[in-house]
């Protein structure tokens, strides 16, 4: 941890992060859940041992659970917090308590409840971003180089100050910022980069610069660089409609960048090491909170949109595990065989728990002082 934080930001700036988030997403489950008339019976913030709570007049029990860190919506006949599925116990529900039951509810039912919960985090992505380009306006900046970094590899591949980079490998460019979303995350790469120069069009062959950097709190990342310099961005105003156009465009890219870095790591381009966790989480939380509301509320933005990507998933327990099932029954035209679905959560189950341990770890070995 940095030592010119105040250690309180940690403390604070973890549940403040994750807290809302994941309580935001149960809220997706419960409206739309309501909404088709499945019953919730208790909502909860926090997890663990109730800590104060109250029963509403539909009987939910809305409470207040001892840890702090997420939430968990429990509709009427699910067995467990991951509602997974007991189809003898699910069988066995008389006939006249299945109104309201989330599994005896209609296929396209149980989906919609099962994605609203992603959906909720995508949403709360796309608010801040379309906020963002409301307040501040989209940063517009051309595609044309002003300067050389000290090392340069663009410059040793014969490019020029005033060049208009049009493409790079093949993929048109328009903006400056569109350079960096080409280049970063590939450090090291052969690539091909197309640029006009007084009227005609030249492509210049390079291998991007593998950069490794350390910031001022000791966060190490590797990028992909040309060594360019560019002009600062102008800031065009933007209406509401078309600043969530933007945001939506925005939450694309960000996915995007986050499938193409786990297909590097998958692949080996990319070291395992660059994984993070919940203790990762909590140190950039504590990080972005001391430099100030907007760099932290960027970040929930982009946290948000992880556990989006992460909850969708194909993998049994999580909701894509469940949208997968439903797809499945869907196909079939009748739910997959109990003993299938049972080897399929309890392997989906343990490989969560397995990629939780594996990131936890990878997390502490690789803190500023612990692992280097």
């Amino acid at each position: 941890m940095d030592g010119s934080i105040p250690w309180w930001m940690y403390i604070l700036g973890f549940p403040l992060l994750l807290g809302p988030l994941v309580t935001l997403h149960e809220l997706g489950h419960y409206l739309v859940g309501r909404w088709f008339g499945v019953h919730a019976e208790a909502f909860s913030v926090g997890f663990g041992k109730e800590l104060a709570g109250f029963t509403d007049k539909r009987g939910t029990r809305w409470k207040l659970s001892a840890l702090p860190l997420g939430g968990y919506v429990q509709f009427k006949g699910d067995m467990n917090p991951a509602s997974i599925p007991d189809k003898a116990e699910i069988a066995a529900v008389p006939p006249e308590e299945r109104a309201g039951n989330f599994h005896h509810a209609a296929l396209g039912k149980r989906a919609l409840i099962v994605a609203a919960g992603p959906a909720m985090n995508i949403l709360i992505a796309v608010g801040i971003f379309a906020a963002f380009f409301m307040a501040f306006g989209r940063p517009v900046a051309p595609p044309v180089i002003g300067g050389f970094a000290e090392r340069s590899v663009a410059r040793a591949a014969g490019l020029e100050v005033d060049d208009r980079i049009v493409a790079i490998d093949g993929a048109p460019i328009d903006d400056f910022t569109q350079i960096r979303d080409r280049v970063a995350l590939y450090p090291g790469k052969p690539m091909t980069v197309s640029v006009e120069r007084d009227g005609n069009r030249q492509a210049f062959d390079l291998v991007t610069q593998d950069f490794t950097f350390t910031d001022e709190h000791g966060n190490t990342g590797r990028i992909g660089l040309l060594g360019i310099l560019g002009a600062a961005p102008d800031f065009e105003p933007v209406g509401p409609l078309r600043a969530v156009g933007l945001a939506a465009t925005e939450n694309l890219r960000i996915v995007g960048m986050m499938i193409e870095g786990v297909r590097q790591v998958v692949v080996g381009d990319r070291s395992v090491q660059e994984l993070g966790g919940p203790v990762k989480i909590a140190k950039f939380s504590g990080e972005k909170l001391s430099q100030g509301p907007l760099p932290f509320i960027e970040f929930v933005a982009l946290i948000s949109l992880n556990l989006a990507f992460i909850n969708l998933l194909p993998i049994p327990a999580l909701d894509g595990g469940h949208l997968a099932f439903y797809a499945a029954e869907a196909v079939r035209r009748k739910p997959l065989g109990a003993r299938s679905t049972e080897i399929a959560y309890r392997a989906g189950v343990a490989l969560v728990l397995a990629l939780m341990v594996f990131v936890t770890i990878n997390d502490l070995v690789t803190l500023p002082g612990i692992g280097n």
